[in-house]
């Protein structure tokens, strides 16, 4: 199995420590097993796709404007 070399701030590695019972490298690979799987899909949506990366730029800028709006009324 390959090796992976991360880096993380002092302060988590710290917090880190304070929890040895658990196995952080088991963490990391899952983590980035989901994530991976998660791309996966979205590359099976999008495959046939048209929209141009200004096109998807514009829907997540109106996505999150009306997230904004929606929560500034909270």
């Amino acid at each position: 199995m390959p090796n992976v070399t991360l880096a993380i701030p002092e302060g988590l590695h710290e917090k880190m420590k304070k929890h040895s019972e658990i196995r952080w490298s088991e963490v990391v690979r899952k983590s980035i097993s989901e994530k991976i799987e998660d791309l996966e899909v979205m590359d099976k949506l999008t495959k046939r796709s048209k929209l141009t990366q200004a096109d998807v730029d514009e829907v997540a800028r109106k996505i999150n404007r009306g997230v904004f709006e929606e929560l500034s009324k909270r």
